[in-house]
């Protein structure tokens, strides 16, 4: 589904302040009843109107509690949460109800009215107070922006997976909150539709120019849609950044391993040498090459093919480097499919130019 840029019919609710706060936490902390380590610990951060953010993490990282907090399902031990410019839970103040925090869900579920229209649906957060006229301009407008026009009569049960989370986000955006939270959206869709439906989504909130916080366990996902990243670990937020920052520059080894393979090499390998501690290099950085017997490349490994295994568009190869004087090693790379590379060969690895992979 494409929307072209600039088209009338996808208008801009509001315009993007990339300096103005648009959803705020300050120094949260949850503890559940019956546990000993606390949900989320201290945990201050900030989302910018139009940005959309994405929380990921392991499970039982504090991902669900973050989510629950902000729509008003929980009520934090301490801190501030501010949507807007008004604090919706703070010291001193009765928290304020879901439904009055100006808050838009996006549930995992779709949670839809089996028994609604799509334009039902699609209303039923709307207030009462609005004319008709001003209900059928909404429905109208989030219906286009979503791809879905003309689907106003459908039941949810007469459309597709992918159909029935763009309703649920027109449901979301039709009431114009400050802010949506999308609770793992893509996670009931298979994989072709999935990687669609998180192109379609974030142009859809782009489009719309809304400010989003999306939680999910794919850091696929974070990657694909995200403007920034925040990575919880134990209910303790390890990074936020962009996902080029994330991926490329992690802020210690959990966050690596979360968003992919990482190699941990001892220090001074691979021409390293003024780098204190360990080396850290993803398997797609780098690169097996063929050199004549007994000559090495500066700043290369050489060593044995001990597994190698064929994905299709990609093969993956763990070689054992090191041994004699020093301590055996085994290091990842990821290359093309071509030409196979055989378990037992002698390789030399080098890493890519940081062009390469930048």
């Amino acid at each position: 589904m494409g929307f072209p840029a600039g088209s009338p019919v996808f208008p801009r609710f509001s315009p993007i302040s990339p300096r103005m706060s648009v959803l705020s936490l300050k120094g949260v902390t949850k503890h559940y009843p019956r546990t000993t380590h606390a949900a989320l610990e201290d945990l201050s951060l900030e989302i910018q109107e139009g940005e959309i953010l994405s929380v990921t993490g392991e499970s039982g990282s504090g991902k669900t509690t973050l989510l629950r907090l902000i729509a008003g399902l929980e009520v934090p031990d301490t801190g501030t949460i501010t949507v807007g410019q008004r604090p919706v839970c703070a010291p001193g103040m009765a928290p304020l109800p879901p439904e009055k925090r100006g808050v838009g869900m996006v549930f995992q579920n779709y949670a839809l009215f089996p028994h609604l229209t799509v334009r039902d649906n699609v209303l039923y957060g709307l207030s009462r107070r609005q004319s008709n006229a001003e209900r059928t301009e909404i429905l109208a407008r989030v219906l286009a922006l979503t791809g879905l026009p003309g689907m106003e009569k459908r039941y949810p049960h007469e459309l597709s997976g992918g159909q029935q989370q763009r309703v649920a986000l027109a449901r979301a955006l039709a009431p114009h909150p400050p802010v949506i939270l999308l609770d793992e959206p893509f996670s009931n869709l298979d994989a072709s539709l999935r990687q669609q439906l998180r192109e379609d989504v974030g142009r859809i909130l782009r489009a719309a120019g809304t400010t989003a916080l999306l939680v999910t366990h794919d850091t696929r996902d974070a990657l694909a849609v995200s403007d920034r990243i925040a990575v919880l670990r134990h209910g303790r937020l390890q990074q936020i950044g962009t996902p080029r920052e994330i991926y490329h520059e992690p802020a210690n080894e959990a966050t690596a391993t979360l968003f992919g393979s990482m190699n941990f090499l001892p220090a001074g390998t691979l021409g390293r040498a003024r780098e204190a501690g360990p080396v850290w290099v993803r398997p797609e950085h780098l690169e097996v090459i063929t050199l004549p017997e007994r000559e090495s490349a500066a700043g290369s490994l050489t060593g044995t093919v001990s597994r190698s295994h064929f994905y299709g568009d990609r093969q993956e190869v763990s070689v054992v480097c090191g041994g004699d004087a020093g301590e055996a090693f085994e290091l990842s790379v990821m290359m093309a499919p071509v030409p196979t590379v055989p378990v037992g060969a002698r390789v030399t690895v080098r890493e890519k130019s940081v062009a390469s992979h930048s």
